[in-house]
């Protein structure tokens, strides 16, 4: 895979370059600042960007605009969070563009390097993989609250299908907002695959997310769950 790293820190930065080279991955960028990923974005050669969202000149939110300049430009271009911080400002609309291909992992919760590895796979073949934090944060936070471009939709139906959800519904909900598979779901909570299958099911019906050609229906679950 062809990685671009962008990380003020000098350390982290080439922690995660040794990282990637050494499971055989290739680092074709590696910038600290925002303005620096502005021009790897609009040069884009690569199958995923690992995105700090404060960065320089300000160390407020560059690298978070401009993973959304980035795939504003190109619908699903991948990107995966990997900060600090649970930033709800502008992240909504990063999360819930339904594009698919976009993660957002907390530095000081993924201990593993498979772990993170694993995260970088799932989100590069367009996946989404969301840290629980940065979605209780999400759900948490003020109702009421928009960013740019925003669309409600039809999210009154999606709201009372949600709280149709049964308890274990909920779990398997909210497992699929971290991107997990239906295997990985089934093994956290100890359930066949055929039951997974059936949880998963009822919650499409729950929340009018009949097959479609064009929809992808696990994206637009995790978009209700999230408050789209």
């Amino acid at each position: 895979m062809r990685v671009v790293i962008a990380e003020d820190l000098a350390m982290l930065r080439e922690g995660l370059a040794l990282l990637l080279k050494a499971s055989g991955h290739e680092v074709v960028a590696s910038v600290a600042s925002g303005p620096e990923l502005e021009r790897v974005f609009a040069e884009w050669d690569a199958d995923l960007a690992v995105v700090d969202i404060r960065m320089p000149p300000t160390g407020t939110d560059e690298g978070l605009r401009a993973a959304l300049a980035a795939r504003s430009a190109r619908p699903g271009l991948p990107v995966l969070l990997f900060s600090q911080y649970v930033e709800r400002l502008y992240v909504r609309e990063l999360l819930t563009d339904g594009a698919g291909g976009v993660g957002y992992l907390l530095k000081d919760r993924v201990s593993d390097p498979r772990e993170f590895l694993d995260a970088m796979q799932r989100v590069a073949d367009g996946g989404t993989v969301i840290d629980p934090t940065v979605i209780a944060s999400l759900i948490g936070g003020d109702a009421t609250e928009q960013t740019p471009g925003r669309r409600t939709g039809d999210g009154q139906g999606r709201s009372s299908g949600l709280a149709a959800l049964t308890p274990r519904e909920t779990e398997v909900i909210q497992l699929l907002a971290e991107g997990r598979s239906n295997a990985a779901i089934g093994e956290r909570l100890f359930l066949s695959e055929s039951a997974t299958t059936k949880h998963i099911s009822a919650i499409f019906d729950k929340l009018g997310l009949p097959p479609s050609g064009t929809d992808n229906r696990r994206v637009l679950a995790v978009l209700a769950y999230l408050g789209a």
